[in-house]
């Protein structure tokens, strides 16, 4: 008799069989006998059919709306499909599986309010809820089109690197109707001051290409230690980005870095400090606080290119000065020119308090 394979549910245990404390073994139809009839539940294992998972990816068709026209076709993907390799999008891309009005497309592709988009069945990577506590910030312009804001001291503007969430992400938990809101910009988790965010997508490349062609005009706010001697100082040092063993991005005075270039105004001096405005004519990561420290002025409480002894004597007041906590680097005014309007719009961001008492507590000059 051919041999069938049973699975047998039972609280029986044989000792005499090491085979037969096994939940799954194959019989000979005639061991059933050694079993007592009616006490146990022997049931004829049969393979069952795959279920369709309804994690299973599908066939996704868009439409794209006002804020969502304007970018790449390749943008748009990498977006939308999370935690999907860049090469796999791009692939897909090239596959001609991506279609736009049921035509193909390349990369390059710019969408159009109302194009249809789809999206073949691309497996996403799982997304873990995160909860994220709604926050609103100092407004200083608000308008359809743009929000500026006043950020304080050691708050990232975004998440990632070790950090959770920042603004953007907490502005959008804040504001749930807002369909588009993107930083125009961004700013040092240690510093304070004006921070731009797009409420369209068409002022978001509007005032990405100002930034490009050098139009707009942004000026910081920062405390050197040392003797500053010139009353307008031209800094243009090449900056090379690297990352650290430990994975830290920083930043180095390099001959074969990006070209850059800041104009430092003295404001005030002070026994052991002075007050500088610095005006971007560039904007690389960490401009300012490079181009001062290869200078020989490391700025107040940077934890990062500063003076690390100063930085602790900070801490505490002593005689002649105050506390501080933080790094005074302060972003305090920008102008560029209103994508929808053209004209020019010039905002203001007073230093923040511990700024100001601590300037209180120096000895001028």
């Amino acid at each position: 008799m051919p041999l069938c394979k049973i699975v047998v549910y039972s609280s029986y245990t044989a000792t005499a069989s090491n085979a037969l404390a096994k939940n799954d073994y194959i019989f000979k139809m005639k061991d059933l006998a050694t079993f007592n009839r009616g006490a146990h539940q022997i049931q004829m294992e049969k393979p069952s059919p795959e279920q369709p998972s309804a994690s299973q990816p599908k066939v996704q068709m868009l439409t794209i709306s006002e804020e969502e026209a304007g970018q790449r076709i390749d943008n748009f993907l990498l977006r939308i499909c999370k935690g999907v390799p860049k090469s796999h999008v791009y692939r897909v891309l090239r596959s001609g599986e991506v279609r736009v009005n049921k035509g193909r497309i390349d990369q390059l592709y710019r969408l159009v309010e109302g194009d249809v988009v789809r999206i073949p069945p691309i497996r996403m990577a799982e997304v873990s809820v995160q909860v994220v506590p709604k926050q609103e910030f100092p407004i200083l312009f608000e308008d359809k089109h743009l929000l500026i804001i006043d950020k304080p001291a050691g708050v990232a503007v975004h998440g990632g690197s070790g950090v959770s969430y920042g603004v953007i992400e907490q502005l959008r938990a804040s504001r749930p109707d807002e369909k588009f809101l993107e930083l125009v910009h961004r700013l040092d988790r240690e510093t304070s001051g004006i921070l731009l965010l797009a409420k369209k997508r068409s002022a978001l490349t509007n005032l990405h290409e100002q930034m490009r062609d050098g139009v707009t005009d942004k000026r910081y706010l920062t405390l050197v230690h040392g003797d500053w001697k010139n009353a307008r100082q031209h800094v243009k040092l090449a900056l090379y980005k690297y990352t650290t063993a430990d994975g830290e991005r920083r930043v180095r005075v390099q001959a074969d870095g990006m070209a850059s270039h800041t104009i430092f105004s003295l404001k005030k001096k002070y026994k052991d400090f002075a007050l500088l405005e610095a005006e971007l004519k560039t904007g690389r990561t960490h401009q300012i606080r490079v181009h001062l420290s290869a200078s020989g002025f490391a700025i107040a409480g940077d934890d990062k290119y500063g003076d690390f002894a100063l930085n602790r004597a900070l801490l505490k007041s002593a005689e002649g000065r105050g506390a501080l906590k933080r790094m005074f680097l302060h972003a305090h005014q920008i102008s560029f020119t209103h994508p929808e309007t053209g004209k020019t719009v010039t905002v203001n961001a007073g230093l923040p308090k511990e700024c100001e008492d601590f300037l209180r507590s120096l000895i001028l000059d």
